[in-house]
């Protein structure tokens, strides 16, 4: 793939993965086709920063962690109110990261 093409989808991306992992993300774009780079283009990536907001304003209902994809801990969250509460607030602080790694996954799958 054109190096140019990478860097102008990293460029365009790098809110949804985390640091650390977009050398590792530049080293697979630059080795894809142009059929999985297609594939590649169509993939929706979940917002940090909504994911945040979301656990802010919802957490102890765990709506934040049934939007990034984990359904089994937002029914756990959803049926314990959160953990008391605490459980969401420790979320405020983990949900963006939990957010990029589902993404770097969604990204590694979609490749498959």
């Amino acid at each position: 793939m054109d190096a140019q093409k990478v860097d102008m989808y990293l460029l365009m991306n790098n809110k949804y993965f985390e640091e650390h992992q977009l050398n590792a993300i530049r080293e697979k774009l630059l080795s894809l086709d142009e059929d999985q780079w297609n594939r590649l283009q169509f993939t929706q990536y979940k917002d940090p920063t909504t994911a945040l907001l979301i656990s802010i304003f919802a957490g102890a209902y765990g709506i934040d962690r049934f939007y990034i994809g984990d359904t089994g801990m937002g029914v756990g969250k959803l049926l314990t109110c959160g953990g008391l509460g605490i459980w969401a607030i420790v979320d405020w602080f983990l949900i963006q990261g939990a957010t990029k790694e589902k993404n770097v996954e969604k990204f590694f799958n979609a490749l498959m």
